[in-house]
Formats: structure tokens, C-alpha cells, sequence
């Protein structure tokens, strides 16, 4: 039991607090009437980037080894 799902009800016991406003409510600004704050994690990255950005990776790794090992930097 915590208080912020309980309070003092004012005679030395505990209430329910009300539930909790939305969080999102409070990340706009009432003064501009802002549009709504974007949640980058909702926009997942495709599957086409990701593959590519690890092929890539794997690519890059290989030559800087080839070249590492064909100059005899790591010999």
C-alpha cells in the first residue's frame, strides 16, 4: 500500500485516492493549445533498415579484418 494509491482521510486512517489523470493531458500545453508530443517508440524502425543496418555492420567488419590481416597489422 503506497500513498500514492492511498491518503490520509484526516481521522488516522487511509482513503483511495481518486484514480490518476492522464498523463498525456498534462504534456500539452493549455495556454498554445500544442499539438500532441510524438512518442518516437510507437514508430518502430522497418525490418528492410534494420536488416540492411546490420548487413552493413557485418560488411564494414569483415574489410576493416581483411584489410587488417592482408596489410599485417594483426600478424
Amino acid at each position: 500500500m503506497t500513498l500514492q494509491l492511498h491518503r490520509p482521510d484526516g481521522q488516522g486512517g487511509i482513503e483511495a485516492a481518486p484514480p490518476p489523470a492522464d498523463f498525456r493531458t498534462e504534456l500539452r500545453s493549455p495556454r498554445w493549445n500544442a499539438a500532441r508530443l510524438a512518442n518516437p517508440e510507437m514508430n518502430p524502425t522497418s525490418r528492410l533498415r534494420s536488416a540492411l543496418l546490420w548487413l552493413v555492420l557485418a560488411a564494414a567488419t569483415f574489410v576493416i579484418l581483411l584489410a587488417g590481416y592482408g596489410s599485417g597489422f594483426w600478424s
